[in-house]
């Protein structure tokens, strides 16, 4: 049974996606997610066409020196591709598949049977897929600035509602809460993060540095 998307991306950073201002980490948590989504999808081909309408009338400006090594540069990262159809087997989609350039998963242990696999760690935030086994809860944690989590298999609950796959969480400064992972599947997450999360236990502080959550 098909999973119904009933979270979607806001307004403002789909506008922020189809003009280029999101880093690398949203882009590709944007991109997945729009893969998936028919609505976000629809949503997002408005704002470029928009953008689009917007270029027509500006006037010509000069070109620098630079500009075909920028543009270049642009085609060749997968966050600023065009979003992709869901892969033909597995469960990651396209733009997620681009981010671990064809390989698996190489996960590590988190603890608790919880594990991730660290996909980007830079200046403009960091990208990760997690693993979390039926019935366990991520330590309790806040934000330090914003995090995406889209699902990609099982589902999730926390204070906010509750998530399957498609479906993608937008969480701020003023959000605390403790994901816990739905029995039956294991529930695996792509997460994207511009800044550290805050944790209120002392052992997952300690080991944040260690893991670059």
């Amino acid at each position: 049974m098909t999973h119904h998307i009933t979270h979607h991306l806001p307004e403002p950073m789909l506008a922020d996606y189809a003009a280029g201002r999101l880093g690398h980490a949203f882009s590709v948590a944007v991109a997945a997610h729009v893969s998936l989504c028919d609505e976000c999808r629809a949503r997002l081909a408005a704002h470029e066409a928009a953008g689009g309408a917007v270029l027509e009338t500006l006037p010509p400006e000069p070109v620098s020196d630079d500009l075909m090594a920028r543009v270049m540069a642009r085609l060749d990262d997968p966050a600023a591709a065009p979003p992709e159809p869901p892969a033909p087997s597995g469960i990651f989609p396209g733009p997620v598949m681009a981010a671990l350039k064809g390989r698996p998963p190489r996960w590590r242990s988190l603890g608790m049977g919880i594990r991730q696999s660290l996909l980007h760690a830079g200046k403009d935030g960091s990208l990760r897929l997690l693993y979390i086994p039926p019935g366990r809860a991520v330590p309790d944690h806040g934000h330090e600035g914003r995090e995406l989590t889209l699902v990609l298999q099982g589902a999730f609950h926390d204070e906010t509602g509750h998530f399957g796959v498609g479906d993608i969480e937008v969480a701020d400064a003023s959000l605390e809460h403790t994901p816990v992972a739905d029995e039956g599947t294991p529930c695996i997450c792509l997460a994207a993060t511009d800044a550290p999360l805050r944790f209120r236990a002392l052992v997952p502080r300690l080991l944040q540095p260690i893991f670059r959550i």
